[in-house]
């Protein structure tokens, strides 16, 4: 069976949704399905978000559930309650990632700079998150940064589209 972290780089790219009702979810679980994307990492920037894990891993269970937006331990134990299978955080906070590590949930908390690759890299990371990728800059930043971080492997977030 393969990791979380392994399917999460198979899709290549994680929609980042941000639902503000959990009535939602299930349209846009089915329609990224139907796009051949059966992931996504639903943010906890609303009230919603609990609820549409929830909805989505009863109705999906082969989807990638990701909780995103996760700052808190509480958050984490409502978000692993109710079903996501890891938890993105936009910094590295070390409460949080602790928490996870010890309790066997995959974490990628959110990185841009050097010292918090290597703060990551202290706790036993290997998959960090780049955030926010574009303001921090893009493509050139990870390159720079990946050179003597060669074990690191980044999930860009943040002013990432098409064109980038």
């Amino acid at each position: 069976m393969k990791s979380i972290t392994d399917r999460m780089t198979g899709y290549g790219v994680i929609p980042v949704i941000k639902l503000d009702s959990s009535e939602d979810a299930l349209p846009l679980a089915s329609s990224l399905k139907a796009g051949g994307l059966c992931c996504a990492e639903i943010t906890f920037r609303t009230d919603a978000a609990e609820e549409a894990i929830k909805l989505i891993a009863k109705a999906h269970p082969d989807f990638l559930l990701i909780a995103g937006t996760v700052l808190t331990q509480e958050q984490v134990k409502r978000a692993i309650s109710a079903g996501a299978q890891a938890i993105v955080s936009p910094g590295l906070n070390p409460a949080v990632v602790s928490y996870c590590l010890s309790n066997g949930i995959p974490v990628i908390p959110g990185v841009c700079t050097p010292s918090e690759i290597e703060a990551g890299l202290s706790m036993g990371l290997e998959y960090l998150k780049f955030f926010p990728a574009e303001a921090a800059g893009g493509v050139n930043m990870i390159k720079a940064v990946s050179a003597p971080y060669t074990r690191v492997k980044f999930m860009p977030t943040g002013g990432i589209n098409a064109a980038n």
